[in-house]
C-alpha cells in the first residue's frame, strides 16, 4: 500500500471514533500528532479519509496540526497543547513515539495510531483484535524491515563484509530493530556497524565515521527522523561513495541503490 492511500485509511478509522463538538466549539477539532513533517499529499489524504465518513476540513470539522519535525522530545509537549485545546480524536502519525506521547498524555480522549511495530509488544494496546483503553489503530509491521534490508543488501553486493547503520536512539523500536538486524547479520557473516544519531548536526559526522571504518555500505533503522532526512543521507551515501537502502522508494531515482 502505497503511503498515501494507507494515510487515507487512517483518517477513515479516525471518522469512526465520534467526533462530537465541544458545547464551547462550533465544530469538533481533530488533533493531528505527527514525529515528522507531513507533505501536502499526506495532509491531504487525511483530509481525504475523514471526508469519505462525511466529516469536511473547514465545514463539519478543524483540524489542529502539531508536528515534532523529528525531534522526538518535543512530542509531550506538543500532545499536551492538543489535549489542552480541547480536541474531539487525535490521529497520531509519524511511529511509535506519537502514539506513545499521546497515549501518556490523556486517558480519555480517542487516539488513532500509524506505526510499523508490534503495538501490543511495545504496550500500545492489549491486542490487536481488541485494543483496550482509549487508543486503536493500523500498523504494518515496518520493523521486520531492518533484518530485510541487510539480507537484500547482501544479495546486491555479496563482496560487502561491512554495513553502516544509522539508529535513531530514541525510537521506541531501536534496540528491538538492532537486535533482529544483529541477528541477521550474523547469520549471513556481515559486521554491522551502529552510528547513533537524532539531530540534523550528528548526520554528517556519523557517515563520515561509518565511511572511515570503513562500510561498503549504508542503511537506516526506519525512522520518522530519517525519513526528513532523505535527500541529505543520499548525497552522503554518494560523496562517500557507499551504496544504500532506504525505506523511501523516491529516494532511488536521486541516487540511493534500492528500497
Amino acid at each position: 500500500m502505497k503511503r498515501r492511500e494507507f494515510i487515507v485509511v487512517l483518517g477513515s478509522a479516525a471518522a469512526t471514533s465520534p467526533l462530537i463538538a465541544n458545547a464551547q466549539q462550533a465544530m469538533p477539532v481533530v488533533g493531528l500528532l505527527s514525529s515528522r513533517s507531513l507533505d501536502e499529499s499526506e495532509l491531504a489524504a487525511i483530509r481525504d479519509g475523514l471526508s469519505a465518513s462525511g466529516y469536511v476540513a473547514g465545514r463539519t470539522l478543524e483540524i489542529e496540526y502539531r508536528s515534532a519535525d523529528g525531534n522526538f522530545n518535543r512530542l509531550p509537549t506538543l500532545a499536551a497543547e492538543l489535549v489542552r485545546r480541547p480536541v474531539s480524536v487525535i490521529i497520531a502519525v509519524g511511529g511509535t513515539a506519537s502514539a506513545e506521547a499521546a497515549k501518556v498524555t490523556t486517558k480519555t480522549i480517542p487516539i488513532v495510531f500509524a506505526n510499523g511495530s508490534d503495538p501490543v509488544k511495545l504496550g500500545l494496546v492489549a491486542s490487536l483484535n481488541r485494543p483496550g483503553g482509549n487508543i486503536t489503530g493500523i500498523t504494518f509491521l515496518a520493523s521486520t524491515f531492518g533484518a530485510k534490508h541487510i539480507q537484500l543488501l547482501h544479495e546486491a553486493l555479496p563482496e560487502a563484509i561491512a554495513v553502516g547503520i544509522l539508529v535513531n536512539p530514541f525510537n521506541p523500536n531501536a534496540k528491538a530493530e538492532i537486535v533482529d538486524i544483529q541477528e541477521a547479520a550474523r547469520t549471513l557473516g556481515l559486521e554491522v556497524n551502529f552510528e547513533n544519531v537524532s539531530t540534523d548536526a550528528e548526520i554528517e559526522d556519523a557517515v563520515a565515521r561509518l565511511a572511515r571504518r570503513p562500510v561498503q555500505a549504508l542503511m537506516c533503522v526506519l525512522d520518522s527522523f530519517f525519513a526528513d532526512k532523505g535527500k541529505l543521507l543520499v548525497a552522503l551515501a554518494t560523496q562517500y561513495h557507499l551504496p544504500a537502502i532506504f525505506g523511501d522508494r523516491g529516494l532511488v531515482p536521486v541516487g540511493a541503490l534500492m528500497s
